[in-house]
């Protein structure tokens, strides 16, 4: 990723990608969480990284946030300030290893096992014979395994004979095995999910025993472990994981991170997790007040964000602020409208995005929008956006429309709004 000084730059410039550690000193902006928060003094990130500093009982975390309102590379940035004092950090990105339609909480202790895993090889660690052979046996005993999986466990034995070296690189080869048949063999995915829920406690334990190991290299610091995109988990899935499983899931000997859905938030079943995990929202970034007027700050902060990529210049007059206007604070939603209108520039020929181009971008947008709603919904929404923003009794509705990003939510008071392309449609219906 590169600085945009010309249109057919920006599409790379505004990858919906989050920003990588590498890629923070040059295109982060640092200055969102005041607008966000409606107070610069307050950052949910900030809390994370002081409570898992704390000396005491290391904790669970649930990160709320839209899809798209910046919490991966918000996530990333928090990854890169632990690593600065100290702390051994592995993201997970779940969406890479595993089905996302056909996914349990055990899925998700064989990820963690892996990262600790790398975590310690990363650290140097000094593994014991002990701790390794006894991963490497939860795994083959009682497994029916492939032909290849018994020459990687013999492997292992093997060296296991002679020392550790080489040790962990095996064993991660096995977990990589492990996740591909997670992932795509429905009948050994079966048997490893099995073998994790009748000896749960047994692996927490082995977990346990690779976090101290990396606490003793780390001269005290535990490793931290960050789920990227749980929050991308469809509503059922999420409260069978987090619901049915949420004592073990917060029952980690180190720092957990999760991210999760934002309108389950809104479910009666939600404040029975608040007891197991400690919950955090990112919200979005603000660009109109509750009574309808723009909030400048915000929309300054947002062209700011667009300028750490890009010249501003390359937008024709007025055409940044009404991308921004339209989509409602959510940066992803921005980054797709200012990709669609820059290709279609270049397809012109253009050394600028015009307001053509900008509008182009967002009719598209709002076809994608428009589609996750129905007729029988209309009222919902109009009630919201003619000024019922904060005590919205339908919860269910209220889910299903955050759910689909077609209802935002914002800091504060906690208040929503209808997207601003959804109100464009309705006045388009005549309904506004």
């Amino acid at each position: 990723m590169k600085y945009a000084n010309q249109i057919d730059d920006m599409i790379n410039a505004f990858s919906p990608e989050p920003l990588k550690v590498e890629q923070m000193g040059e295109f982060y902006c640092s200055d969102t969480m005041e607008f966000r928060m409606s107070d610069k003094y307050s950052s949910p990130m900030e809390d994370i990284f002081d409570i898992c500093q704390d000396e005491g009982e290391h904790n669970a975390f649930l990160l709320l946030g839209h899809k798209g309102c910046g919490k991966s590379t918000e996530l990333n940035r928090l990854s890169m300030q632990f690593a600065s004092q100290g702390y051994k950090v592995e993201t997970i990105v779940c969406s890479m290893d595993l089905d996302m339609f056909n996914i349990v909480y055990s899925d998700l202790f064989v990820l963690m096992g892996e990262a600790l895993l790398k975590i310690a090889k990363e650290s140097g660690c000094e593994m014991s014979k002990d701790i390794l052979g006894s991963i490497m046996n939860f795994w083959s005993e009682g497994t029916e395994t492939t032909a290849s999986q018994k020459v990687e466990t013999a492997s292992i034995e093997t060296e296991m004979s002679v020392g550790t070296i080489g040790i962990l690189n095996n064993i991660l080869k096995l977990f990589a095995k492990i996740k591909a048949d997670l992932k795509f063999n429905e009948e050994t995915r079966r048997e490893y999910r099995k073998k994790i829920s009748i000896r749960s406690s047994e692996w927490i334990a082995l977990l346990g025993n690779v976090s101290k190991e990396i606490i003793r290299k780390t001269e005290g610091k535990p490793p931290i472990i960050i789920f990227e995109d749980l929050d991308k988990l469809n509503p059922e899935d999420a409260w069978k994981i987090f619901y049915n499983y949420a004592a073990i899931l917060s029952s980690m000997p180190f720092p957990v991170i999760y991210t999760f859905p934002i309108g389950l938030s809104y479910d009666v079943r939600f404040s029975a997790m608040e007891g197991y995990f400690i919950t955090k929202t990112l919200p979005m970034i603000k660009i109109e007040t509750i009574e309808g007027n723009p909030f400048e700050e915000g929309i300054d902060v947002i062209k700011k964000i667009v300028g750490k990529r890009a010249d501003v210049g390359l937008f024709e007059e007025n055409v940044l602020e009404e991308l921004i206007q339209y989509t409602g604070g959510s940066l992803r939603d921005l980054f797709h409208a200012i990709n669609s209108s820059a290709k279609r520039a270049e397809r012109r020929k253009s050394k600028c995005i015009s307001m053509e181009d900008a509008e182009r971008a967002l009719e598209e947008l709002k076809t994608s929008l428009t589609r996750r709603i129905e007729k029988k919904d209309y009222d919902f929404l109009l009630n919201i956006y003619k000024g019922n923003k904060e005590l919205i009794e339908d919860k269910q509705m209220l889910l299903k429309m955050l759910q689909a990003s077609v209802v935002l939510e914002y800091n504060g008071k906690r208040w929503h709004n209808v997207h601003p392309l959804v109100v464009r449609f309705l006045k388009e219906q005549g309904l506004v």
